[in-house]
């Protein structure tokens, strides 16, 4: 194991590249949590973010128009209640590369997942496949089992999961590719994840959705570890769908309300099936209480209930701070921050057996998350950073998740880290 006098010209430098990181400020505009009186090391992002300075302004201004307006907040709150969804529709169509009309943000990510596998998983005898990615989040694998399964079809037939080759930890896209080719006619829909929450992979979504649609098939993806983590360009690539939770790197709270895309090729497609609800009906007759349901043009076609207003404004308080920060300088910053991390992990597990760097060490491969997988131990050393006021996460069977989010976390703070892990290391893992 490294010496700490070997690793501090490393860390050092810590001080040299926050002086010149161009989202510097932008970390007083968030609550750091504390431990013991001191700000946390906080590179949990990836499962809850931290909360704007901005939200409690705004989620108050709706509980004041609610106490002052009641039901006439609909039309005459600060926000109209009534439109409250597009009041975030084109800061969220930046932050995914998306056209506005092709971005509604609604529900949760697990019931939009449903509901475009209403919309765009329309099986046949020849063509009803999914190929989706091994070791995926459990919700979504849940999702498309029973979603499968309520079709009459088998998952053991339908559900098919690509897993790396032996001695590997992630898929390349050679691989998926190679998948998509081989299943051909036969592949109804391909489900992937667009950052793997497990081991930060960011796949090529691109060429997974030109691959898909090469062999008729549809692709749709889920950005929950994405979106506000990596830079998107959903409606260039072609994406038929996409769903994404908003507290995690986009800073929207606990239970944040989820976002949904639909490419226009779709949105524009009244004839779409799909459920419905008195949200998605057509505008113009929507208090007309009639029974004809007519969706409106677009992503908003497919709501169904009213806006979660407080969602909504915690929502517009960060995307505000995504609007002013710019994904290009995020992207920037999330691979210098992660590079920096990889460099201090490789310097203090130098001559430890038993721990390794599962997340592609190409930047551009990766998401603001590394994650350490331990053959033995690792759960003790997850328990030890924690006490000295690490707050990360743990994912079973073996994996440390650590990600550094760029607008909040510092050069310092993975120095910090590093300096922790260093000793924790060294009395833990054997």
């Amino acid at each position: 194991m490294a010496e700490l006098t070997q690793l501090q010209t490393l860390l050092d430098r810590s001080a040299e590249l926050d002086a010149a990181d161009a989202l510097a400020a932008f970390r007083s505009r968030f609550h750091i949590p504390t431990v013991d009186g001191r700000p946390a090391l906080y590179f949990c992002g990836n499962s809850l973010g931290l909360q704007p300075k901005g939200t409690h302004d705004e989620v108050l201004q709706e509980l004041a128009d609610w106490q002052r307006l009641g039901v006439e907040g609909h039309f005459h709150a600060q926000s109209p209640w009534f439109s409250a969804h597009r009041t975030v529709t084109n800061a969220m169509a930046r932050v995914v590369g998306a056209l506005p009309h092709e971005v509604v943000m609604m529900n949760s990510l697990t019931v939009n997942l449903h509901l475009m596998l209403v919309s765009f998983y329309r099986p046949t005898a020849e063509r009803f496949r999914i190929l989706l990615a091994g070791h995926e989040f459990p919700s979504d694998r849940y999702a498309l089992e029973t979603h499968v399964r309520s079709m009459g079809l088998d998952p053991t037939e339908t559900l098919l999961e690509l897993h790396p080759h032996p001695g590997s930890h992630t898929l390349t896209t050679e691989q998926i590719l190679a998948a998509i080719d081989d299943v051909g006619t036969s592949l109804a829909l391909v489900m992937f994840s667009g950052v793997h929450y497990y081991t930060g992979q960011y796949f090529n979504i691109p060429a997974i959705t030109q691959a898909a649609h090469r062999v008729g098939a549809v692709a749709g993806f889920d950005l929950a570890h994405a979106a506000g983590n990596v830079n998107l360009h959903l409606h260039d690539w072609g994406v038929d769908f996409a769903v994404w939770c908003t507290y995690k790197y986009l800073n929207a709270g606990p239970g944040g309300v989820g976002g949904t895309f639909v490419h226009e090729r779709h949105g524009n497609n009244a004839d779409l099936p799909r459920y419905g609800g008195w949200w998605g009906n057509a505008e113009a007759t929507r208090f007309t209480m009639d029974h004809a349901f007519v969706p409106t043009a677009g992503a908003d076609g497919w709501q169904l209930s009213n806006a979660p207003i407080l969602p909504l404004a915690a929502l517009r308080a960060s995307l505000a701070v995504f609007d002013e920060a710019g994904m290009d300088a995020i992207g920037t910053k999330r691979e210098a921050l992660t590079s920096y991390l990889v460099d201090v992990l490789d310097a203090v597990l130098t001559g430890v057996g038993g721990v390794h760097i599962i997340t592609p060490r190409n930047a551009a491969e990766r998401g603001a998350q590394i994650s350490l997988s331990f053959d033995h131990d690792g759960k003790a050393v997850f328990d030890a950073l924690r006490l000295r006021g690490v707050v990360a996460d743990w994912r079973t069977p073996s994996v440390i998740r650590l990600a550094p989010a760029p607008l909040y976390n510092t050069f310092a703070d993975v120095a910090a880290l590093g300096k922790q892990l260093h000793a924790v290391v060294a009395k833990e893992v054997s």
